[in-house]
């Protein structure tokens, strides 16, 4: 059975953006930092991380403004070397798609979680990018795992993670934490889910 896993990479002050967002920085202003890690050939915790996370992956829920910031790099095989099928949550479908690309549009989350845990078999579907989606996600008690990429830096504005999560708490366990060179990786658990 797949496991629900949002992942994000986030300053250690809560933002998963720096401010000063735009077309060419949808991260902000320096807001690249926090996917340094990924790239780290030399931070090998970080970079076995990624690969175990990668391999587990698949299907892949991300909201439009993730998918529309993120395609020109993504390209037609989405940001999974395995070309594991995105479910993009959106009221529309775009009118410019790469041909042969591995998105689908759906409207609504729960809609898309059911195609992407048709599509992930035993594999996990991994939540991804945006502090919107991931929020809507935990709020619904639709994930069963979080991942949190902890960059040691201070953004002091831009968009934050956790915010608006309502008053209801998620308990947590934690399942790992891994040390690398540019983020500390931290893995829980969710031990009940919000009703």
């Amino acid at each position: 059975m797949s496991n629900v896993v949002f992942t994000i990479s986030m300053s250690l002050d809560g933002f998963m953006t720096a401010s000063t967002q735009t077309s060419e920085e949808p991260l902000g202003e320096g807001g690249q930092r926090l996917h340094e890690w990924a790239f780290d050939d030399a931070d090998h915790r970080s970079r076995e991380i990624l690969t175990r996370a990668l391999s587990s992956e698949g299907a892949v829920i991300a909201g439009r403004r993730t998918y529309d910031h993120s395609v020109p790099w993504w390209g037609a095989d989405g940001p999974n070397p395995d070309r594991a099928p995105l479910f993009v949550v959106s009221h529309d479908v775009p009118e410019d798609t790469p041909e042969g690309g591995v998105y689908t549009f759906v409207d609504g989350i729960e809609a898309a979680l059911a195609l992407a845990k048709e599509a992930a078999g035993d594999k996990d579907v991994s939540v991804m990018g945006g502090a919107d989606i991931g929020r809507q996600y935990i709020r619904a008690g639709l994930v069963d795992e979080i991942w949190i990429h902890l960059v040691p830096v201070l953004f002091g504005s831009g968009t934050q993670m956790f915010e608006n999560m309502g008053s209801e708490h998620v308990p947590l366990e934690t399942v790992e934490v891994v040390e690398g060179t540019l983020a500390t990786h931290l893995h829980f658990r969710v031990v009940d889910r919000p009703s």
